[in-house]
């Protein structure tokens, strides 16, 4: 694979689909072919997923394990039908989360066995990983009331998730970033948008050049 896979992780409301947005602008100036796709979602099969997961009335009691397996298979569909071509094809990736998110959400959070995330994971995700993950790192209270702004209460299942259940996202998150300062790099979301898309750009700089 000749292309750059980047993921963007973080809690709610951390504006990854902003920084996304702008980090994609900046790299098409730069000459770069860039693919836009998104978790759970991105395909056809992932997108009724993500309605699935997120707002059908037929998902909103689903259990942990339940909900595990349908982000797997979302992001097995995602990797293989949209990843993977692209990276072939020497495109630079940029994801809305990836396997981090189910690492932290149901590893973590919903205190599911790690070990047995891990092995899901790397069932769905296979040898597709990214190269270099943005975690945009935000106190979860600021990131909840920012979601309620936009969205005027209208949350789906995942956001009405209680304030400790996206501390314990935002520690998982940490701590995974300890585990792999390599390819982790911690930023922090309560810059200005326009700062923080510059910071992005440090981190990337040596990556693309």
């Amino acid at each position: 694979m000749s292309g750059y896979f980047i993921s963007f992780e973080g809690g709610e409301g951390c504006g990854k689909s902003t920084q996304i947005q702008a980090l994609a602008d900046y790299l098409q100036t730069r000459g770069h072919e860039i693919l836009l796709t998104r978790e759970p979602g991105g395909t056809p099969l992932g997108e009724a997923l993500r309605d699935l997961i997120q707002h059908d009335q037929a998902g909103q009691a689903m259990c942990p394990q339940a909900e595990l397996l349908l982000f797997a298979a979302s992001r097995a569909q995602l990797a293989r039908e949209i990843i993977q071509p692209a990276l072939e094809a020497g495109k630079i990736v940029l994801c809305d989360r990836y396997l981090d998110s189910t690492t932290v959400y149901q590893g973590v959070a919903r205190a599911l066995q790690p070990a047995e995330v891990a092995s899901i994971n790397q069932f769905a995700a296979g040898m597709i990983r990214p190269h270099c993950t943005l975690l945009l790192d935000l106190d979860p209270a600021i990131g909840l009331q920012r979601v309620q702004a936009r969205s005027k209460g209208a949350l789906d299942r995942m956001e009405r998730e209680p304030l400790e259940f996206f501390r314990a996202v935002r520690q998982g998150y940490l701590d995974l970033a300890q585990s792999e300062p390599d390819r982790i790099h911690v930023l922090d979301a309560s810059l200005d948008p326009e700062t923080l898309h510059q910071k992005i750009r440090d981190v990337l700089e040596p990556c693309l050049a």
